[in-house]
């Protein structure tokens, strides 16, 4: 079974989405016969790298005052923590995150794109790292186990831009336009970070779908149709 993960590192419900995600997959019990691919997505295609809070950034965007921002921003951290999450938000600052999908290409190639999508992650939300600056992106990649001067490399070439602009087109094309998104077999779609169970749910619709002789039993468990199952 094939999944697709849109995200975006600058999403808070993206980290939120991906352990949720976890649980349900560490539960499914084919879960050694689904591939899951992460593909970029730009919450911000035109976003700069200029320093600013993103408390500003979203009042700016929402037309909403500097408290109200800050609510927002408060009720997303309750929901992190309950996740084993610690965001602080307050910190954040605003970034394109172009060159940080372009790191995680790299990564994917190296077999350490969990690594560093966390490293990402971590970095932005709890840190206050700026992700637009590049001696910082090449720092997380050294520490996500990346050599150091590929990733230099990559961050000073246009290396991966085009696989970015790629997963982006593929997003548009499924009529994505928001994230997370999980895309199941390239025919079920769950928007949002969805709880852990409606992750369940769907990949057992999708399991279920794909292999009518092997399904998953209403206690997660295996169950089989038919008379040729085999587990």
């Amino acid at each position: 079974m094939q999944l697709e993960v849109f995200s975006d590192v600058v999403c808070p419900w993206c980290w939120i989405g991906k352990r949720r995600l976890e649980q349900a997959l560490a539960a499914f019990p084919y879960r050694d016969q689904v591939q899951v691919t992460w593909r970029s997505f730009l919450l911000d295609p035109g976003a700069s790298s200029d320093g600013r809070p993103v408390l500003d950034r979203l009042a700016e965007k929402y037309g909403v005052s500097l408290e109200q921002a800050q609510q927002m921003n408060e009720r997303v951290t309750a929901v992190a923590a309950q996740d084993g999450l610690d965001y602080h938000l307050d910190r954040a600052i605003s970034a394109s995150t172009l060159d940080s999908h372009r790191l995680l290409h790299l990564a994917a190639e190296r077999g350490r794109y969990d690594q560093l999508q966390e490293r990402l992650f971590a970095a932005y939300f709890s840190e206050g790292v700026d992700l637009g600056d590049r001696d910082e992106l090449v720092r997380l990649a050294a520490e996500s186990g990346l050599d150091e001067g590929e990733a230099r490399g990559t961050l000073e070439s246009d290396a991966y831009a085009d696989a970015v602009q790629s997963d982006f087109a593929r997003a548009r094309a499924y009529g994505i336009s928001a994230v997370p998104f999980v895309v199941l077999n390239s025919r079920l779609g769950v928007s949002g970070a969805q709880p852990a169970d409606v992750f369940a749910e769907a990949l057992a619709q999708a399991w279920a779908q794909a292999n009518p002789l092997q399904q998953v039993g209403a206690d997660g468990g295996a169950a089989c149709t038919g008379d040729n199952c085999a587990v």
